[in-house]
């Protein structure tokens, strides 16, 4: 009886004082490579002598870039009580047609057992009672970084105000960021 008890508790606890930190790149840097027979730090020190070199001119117009992206709604998370907290941006971009992410930059969450990335429709959700017909992008990939979430296809963001940090097993919410 006690060894279930103790997994229980670790669940539910371990959270609370062990962050998850996540670095993902912009999903468009994704595809940089650095080549073999270089280190980050040598393509940094390249880019800064390209930079200074003097300017090249060329009378041919640019390709087209295959991939824009456009800033689709923002917002700063907020707080949704003393004890679960959160910081950071929430931007929708659309990397190509088609195709849309939410991006979390600068991001901070109190850390909790099984934390889902929802998009809610209601703009300023206080508690979870205002947390319904929401679309769920995932479980939380971690409470500390920035990180990507795939936004289903013909999604219509118009019907959503709010991305909201929640916990899954007792219907809490940890942080909100309202769009706009």
């Amino acid at each position: 009886m006690g060894i279930p008890v103790a997994i229980l508790g670790w669940w539910l606890l371990s959270p609370l004082f062990l962050d998850t930190e996540v670095d993902e790149p912009f999903p468009m840097s994704a595809d940089a490579e650095v080549p073999d027979n270089m280190t980050p730090e040598g393509v940094e020190a390249e880019m800064v002598d390209a930079a200074a070199a003097p300017i090249a001119t060329n009378d041919e117009p640019m390709p087209e870039m295959s991939q824009q992206r456009e800033m689709l709604a923002t917002g700063s998370f907020r707080d949704a009580d003393e004890f679960h907290t959160g910081t950071g941006t929430a931007t929708i971009y659309e990397v190509e047609p088609g195709s849309r992410i939410l991006r979390l930059e600068d991001f901070e969450v109190t850390n909790g057992p099984d934390l889902h990335v929802l998009l809610v429709p209601h703009a300023d959700p206080k508690s979870r009672d205002d947390v319904v017909g929401y679309v769920d992008l995932g479980s939380l990939k971690g409470n500390v970084g920035d990180q990507n979430y795939e936004i289903p296809p013909g999604l219509d963001l118009s019907e959503f105000g709010s991305v909201v940090i929640y916990c899954q097993p007792f219907h809490v919410l940890f942080s909100v960021a309202g769009l706009s």
